[in-house]
């Protein structure tokens, strides 16, 4: 059972939601009878608010719709011949790419940071997530509880009563840090002439959101709009089905049951035993015997505690070879091996010619080389905290595999945190958070991950090719973003360079930013009021 705060509606609000919600008292649900902008819209501002997508959908939305011709849909009543059309075509003739075809924006509300990665897992899926760069924590659910997420079986133990307590300790903490910290970066970075009052505020309270959310636990809930096929939707419930995480299961159940609402057929084999019930069961049944296997394996080594590093652990140290051989196959008709007899004869200036060429004059960062640059790839593994880690997580086109979140590496706490004179609180609040971390994990070895605060460190590897690695690196490094993530960034295009010895690919990254930055969002909310003042 997922514990979730239901919201109240008066008889009106209720009229007008029916017509665009599969149902108005569960955490999931799908929008229909809305123009495809017009649920892009709601998304995106959806990321940025602390409403509801039902609350917000009445503040800001319906006031630019027209509902006058809407007035019988009702959209939470089962879509019945949608349903008949599809079933002869899709399930009894198998044709998955149908599934494609069909889309749904499903809204998922107070997921915790733990499963929001799971959500984000498909890599045919477009996600927005609740920021914690632009949404303090500090404020309570409806019901006057903190925003965490509470397991029932947790609370139901011997842990729960402390759980509960040290969560509350927690989001105390965050909720008064963030003020303290609020006026102290005032003082610090004052405002200028050339600056709004509403810029000035918007890249302070940015700024010390961003030093304080390593205090929130990975149980903070979060609020998630996925867009998908109902092929992508299909991997991804069968994937969670599989997943140990209680909550992750659950939710599974909860997305099914608005997506067969919306796109019955589609998603009709999930539920069939020899299909989507035995794929799940295989998934488990594997994850469970490897890691079985491994412990029988060997013991442990105790490690010494890492600091937060990046390393590339794997590349083609022919990897400008391979692109170069790619860009003369994809521009000719050569065969394979002849481009690649031509490239190894060309002299260095025509190979730097033809790389140069083909990535052109680039005028900004989304300007990138086609698709030779995917030729050659590159496989990072990172110890961030995991703060770092959920946002780069949701870069999809690329491989990523992350452990178990723990307290075992350590934690970071950011330097304006320490010159801020805030330092023993952060630490102490984290400190807690391990220890019950500690306590809890022999009997809940996945629930135990929600008491570890963002602030932790865990590893992962991320492995990308190279034209999805400029994409990535470039954005990441940008001097709105993240200082944690940025020098992630930073570090994996030296890497490129120094370690790979890929230069002309480094030379191609030319939107790579190494600058220091103190109000990482100042530019860009110059850059937004600007966009408001032309409109």
């Amino acid at each position: 059972m997922h514990s979730y705060v239901a919201e109240e509606f008066t008889d009106t609000e209720i009229a007008v939601l029916r017509r665009y919600f599969t149902n108005l008292e569960g955490p999931v649900f799908a929008l229909v009878n809305l123009p495809e902008v017009v649920k892009g819209a709601l998304f995106a501002r959806y990321s940025r608010s602390s409403k509801s997508l039902r609350r917000l959908f009445l503040d800001e939305f319906v006031g630019d719709l027209d509902l006058t011709g809407d007035a019988t849909i009702d959209a939470t009543v089962g879509l019945d011949r949608a349903d008949e059309l599809y079933q002869r075509i899709f399930y009894e003739y198998g044709d998955d790419s149908v599934a494609q075809l069909g889309g749904v924006h499903l809204a998922c509300e107070q997921a915790s940071n733990l499963l929001t990665k799971v959500l984000e897992w498909g890599r045919l899926m477009s996600y927005l997530e609740q920021s914690t760069r632009y949404l303090g924590y500090d404020k309570r659910l409806g019901n006057g509880h903190y925003r965490f997420y509470r397991d029932h079986d947790v609370l139901e133990s011997r842990f729960g009563a402390r759980y509960v307590g040290e969560m509350d300790r927690m989001f105390d903490t965050y909720a008064d840090l963030l003020p303290v910290l609020t006026e102290w970066l005032g003082k610090k970075y004052p405002k200028t002439a050339d600056d709004t009052d509403f810029v000035y505020r918007q890249a302070i309270r940015a700024k010390a959101l961003d030093a304080t959310r390593g205090l929130l636990p990975a149980s903070a809930l979060s609020n998630l709009g996925i867009y998908a096929s109902g092929q992508a939707y299909e991997s991804l419930l069968l994937h969670m089905r599989a997943h140990p995480l209680p909550e992750v299961r659950t939710y599974a159940q909860l997305m099914l049951d608005e997506l067969v609402k919306v796109i019955p057929s589609f998603l009709r084999r999930v539920n069939v035993p020899a299909r989507g019930v035995a794929w799940s069961t295989y998934m488990s049944n594997t994850k469970s015997a490897t890691r079985d296997l491994l412990d029988s394996m060997w013991t442990k080594l105790e490690e010494d505690e890492p600091v937060e590093q990046v390393r590339l652990v794997a590349y083609d140290p022919e990897g400008e070879t391979r692109v170069l051989e790619a860009i003369i196959f994809g521009n000719s008709t050569m065969s394979h091996d002849e481009a690649r007899l031509r490239v190894n004869s060309m002299p260095p200036d025509d190979r730097a010619a033809l790389m140069s060429t083909y990535v052109g004059d680039r005028k900004n960062r989304r300007h990138r080389p086609g698709r030779a640059f995917e030729r050659t790839d590159y496989r990072f593994e990172l110890v961030t905290d995991y703060g770092a880690f959920r946002d780069l997580q949701r870069h999809r086109l690329l491989t990523i595999e992350w452990q178990p979140l723990t307290t075992d590496l350590g934690f970071d706490v950011p330097e304006v945190i320490r010159e801020a004179g805030l330092a023993e609180r952060y630490e102490d609040s984290l400190l807690r958070s391990a220890d019950l971390y500690y306590d809890m994990r022999e009997e809940f070895p996945e629930q135990a991950q929600y008491c570890v605060a963002l602030a932790f460190r865990i590893r992962y590897v991320m492995q990308m090719n190279a034209r999805e690695a400029m994409h990535l690196i470039e954005l990441r490094s940008g001097p709105q973003g993240h200082p944690n993530y940025r020098r992630v960034a930073q570090e994996m295009a030296r890497l490129i360079r120094d370690v790979a010895g890929h230069d002309a690919i480094a030379d191609a990254m030319k939107y790579v930013d190494f600058s220091d930055t103190d109000l990482e969002r100042l530019e860009a909310e110059r850059n937004a009021e600007r966009n408001r003042l032309n409109r």
